[in-house]
């Protein structure tokens, strides 16, 4: 079993090793699909639990000699947001059990954040009913992409809003898939924004603030995210 802990949490040591046996009968439940997770109660937080399903045989292999597991790279993938000044959970730790030798189950912990909107708002409203949001997202974005951090599954699920005193704030969550570059080029930008959904006046606008925020023309980087997203609805 491999675990790693934050300093900042070392005290929940013993929910983290007990935790394989405590999530099957513990925690609310808050999302199940392929992975699970749970908020949990450890040492007086409130904790989100990612518990990622067992990968196939040739992952397994994969995961444990070649490249590290999801739950590894949630982990310090989030380090590195915050050390960026990018929102995201404070990682508590994460852990990997081996069964044979190879990678079974991981999981991911990290602190519980109860931000009440979800971006999938966006998916089936007009342009006038979510402007505000729509453009604060484009900016939130588009900084997050002068900072040289590329979110590879950016769907609407994956960012997490909450609105105080009139001003948006934005936090980044399943972040296992996550590219640090030093540029983040016109077709990379688009390829990311293809995974939006809903309304196409709210994702063409969303892309014509994003292109004046990086310095981009507005048609041809507008053309390129819905040529991308035809692209992408098709192949679903």
């Amino acid at each position: 079993m491999q675990i790693t802990i934050s300093p900042e949490y070392r005290r929940l040591a013993t929910f983290v090793e007990r935790l394989p046996i405590r999530f099957e009968t513990e925690g609310e439940s808050v999302y199940k699909a392929r992975n699970e997770i749970k908020l949990m109660h450890a040492g007086g937080l409130d904790v989100a639990v990612k518990s990622f399903r067992i990968p196939h045989i040739i992952n397994r292999i994969a995961y444990t000699f070649f490249r590290p597991s999801k739950a590894r790279r949630s982990y310090f993938n989030a380090l590195k947001l915050q050390e960026a000044g990018v929102n995201t959970p404070s990682p508590v730790a994460y852990m990997e059990e081996k069964k044979g030798g190879l990678l079974s189950r991981s999981f991911y912990i990290s602190s519980y954040v109860g931000y009440p909107g979800l971006l999938r708002e966006l998916n089936d409203r007009s342009l006038d009913q979510v402007k505000d949001l729509a453009e604060a997202f484009a900016h939130f974005t588009a900084d997050v992409h002068n900072r040289g951090i590329l979110h590879r599954d950016y769907s609407p699920g994956n960012v997490l809003y909450e609105k105080k005193e009139g001003q948006y704030h934005f936090c980044l969550v399943d972040i296992n898939r996550m590219s640090f570059c030093k540029r983040i080029d016109e077709r990379a930008a688009a390829l990311s924004l293809r995974r939006l959904w809903g309304n196409t006046d709210v994702i063409v606008f969303i892309a014509e603030v994003y292109a004046r925020d990086r310095g981009f023309d507005e048609k041809v980087f507008k053309d390129k995210v819905l040529l991308y997203l035809r692209r992408f609805r098709k192949g679903m």
